[in-house]
């Protein structure tokens, strides 16, 4: 495999985790999974954003950075490949949308600080779904405090990704996750693999 550090976004539901641990079993590669249940500020931030947004992403930024710096530092003898189901950024990206205006500046600066110590990935994997794919992904999965989250949320989750993924150059491969299922698909599977055994550009690649 050409990469050797791949990370997996999208939206909420979009299948990241899935995605990641069958990369991760298949190449045998170190794994990185975000903790979000262990955020004690999750549930009270979809019942009052306004009141819980601020520790809620200060929480995320700081357990994010927590580990992947540990894991990324420390170098597995029996592993080649690192997978991650988020990219750090995202940090931010959620802080902007959910902080008020001085929040997010004190935010910004902490975020500004530490991020250069972190490694970015070889290439980005993309999930790009429907808000219809996510809400019904989101209601089989059954976590209680997601399964009200309005479709205006999500589109503004998926806007904001779309806006980066497009204005920063990072290699990303972008997946159109109604005509794929990695999970059952062992032909969509096997393509996935081809195109991340292939050289791509900076930039957006849509396969």
């Amino acid at each position: 495999m050409l990469y050797r550090f791949i990370t997996i976004e999208g939206n909420i539901g979009a299948g990241k985790t899935t995605l990641a641990n069958k990369l991760a079993e298949h190449l045998g590669a170190r794994l990185i999974l975000e903790g979000f249940a262990d955020n004690p500020f999750l549930p009270k931030f979809y019942a009052q954003p306004d009141q819980y947004a601020f520790p809620l992403e200060l929480f995320f930024m700081a357990e994010r950075y927590k580990q992947l710096k540990e894991m990324l530092a420390t170098r597995d003898l029996f592993a080649q490949y690192t997978i991650s189901d988020y990219l750090f950024v995202k940090s931010l990206l959620f802080a902007k949308m959910n902080l008020k205006d001085d929040e997010f500046s004190l935010y910004q600066k902490l975020f500004d600080i530490i991020n250069p110590q972190l490694a970015q990935p070889d290439i980005l994997i993309f999930l790009n779904a429907p808000v219809d794919l996510l809400q019904k992904n989101i209601k089989k999965r059954n976590r209680s405090y997601e399964q009200q989250i309005p479709d205006a949320y999500l589109h503004k989750v998926h806007e904001m990704y779309m806006h980066f993924i497009r204005q920063h150059p990072l290699r990303t491969l972008v997946i159109d996750t109604t005509k794929t299922d990695f999970l059952r698909s062992e032909e969509d599977f096997r393509s996935l693999l081809a195109a991340l055994d292939k050289e791509h550009p900076t930039g957006l690649t849509y396969l």
